[in-house]
């Protein structure tokens, strides 16, 4: 479920207007309950039409579009697997999917009646629920249900795992440091985008005389929402390494 809105400035967009024209009836309703929703599906039919003109036509002599693509995969391919190692290709399509998905959201509230989507903490604790789901299914694949428990444990060998004590004391740090990351991710941009938008409605507001300032916050935008974009695809990617085994094979 979305967020209600509040009294804080916000720049007027498609959904808000139209349920505002709406108002009273169900479908307005409805529509201003999911406009977060609305938004971030629009992002992702963007990026299927995308995906899917890119490489329709696919051939050894790329069209600028697939050229294009194939820059972005390869770049995001160098990015997961510089921290993973060769293991990281099978992660690059998860991050890769992550970051793109974040970063148009992030920069679709620039578009003049659109919307940050993940403006919302509802959008973004769904990404950093499906990257805790994920990271958490890799770590009992990849080490075994008891491996996994023994990682929690802090891998005890030795006196020290006959202490009992310490692996009980490190298994639930490590469990309590699990169920946080999820929460960290989720608060961490949606705090970033919440407070870019709000900004840059309130700098909106300064009319003709502020438009230098708008126009300043506006670019200081876009390099947070690229930022958080990369923070939040960085920290999924370590999140991995932090569960896959790390002895040589």
């Amino acid at each position: 479920m979305t967020e209600a809105h509040s009294s804080q400035p916000e720049l007027p967009n498609l959904a808000g207007l139209l349920a505002e024209k709406l108002h009273g009836t169900p479908f307005g309703h409805y529509i201003l309950l999911y406009e977060n929703i609305i938004f971030s599906l629009v992002i992702v039919v963007f990026l299927s039409l995308v995906a899917y003109f890119a490489s329709r036509k696919s051939s050894m002599i790329p069209g600028r579009l697939q050229l294009f693509m194939e820059i972005v995969v390869e770049g995001l391919d160098d990015f997961v697997c510089g921290i993973l190692g060769p293991k990281g290709k099978r992660f690059t399509p998860f991050v890769g999917t992550l970051f793109i998905y974040i970063l148009l959201m992030n920069l679709s509230g620039l578009i003049p009646f659109f919307k940050s989507a993940t403006s919302s903490l509802s959008t973004t604790a769904s990404l950093a629920v499906c990257v805790f789901i994920y990271v958490q299914y890799t770590a009992v694949k990849e080490n075994g249900f008891f491996g996994y428990v023994d990682h929690l444990m802090g891998n005890p060998r030795g006196i020290i795992a006959f202490t009992v004590f310490i692996p009980v004391l490190l298994f639930f740090i490590h469990i309590i440091s699990e169920l946080v990351k999820p929460l960290s991710l989720a608060l961490r941009l949606r705090s970033n985008v919440w407070a870019e938008d709000m900004l840059l409605a309130v700098t909106a507001q300064f009319g003709l005389g502020g438009v230098p300032l708008f126009l300043f916050n506006m670019f200081l935008t876009i390099l947070s929402s690229v930022m958080q974009a990369v923070v939040f695809s960085l920290l999924s990617t370590v999140y991995f390494a932090l569960v896959l085994p790390h002895h040589e094979e």
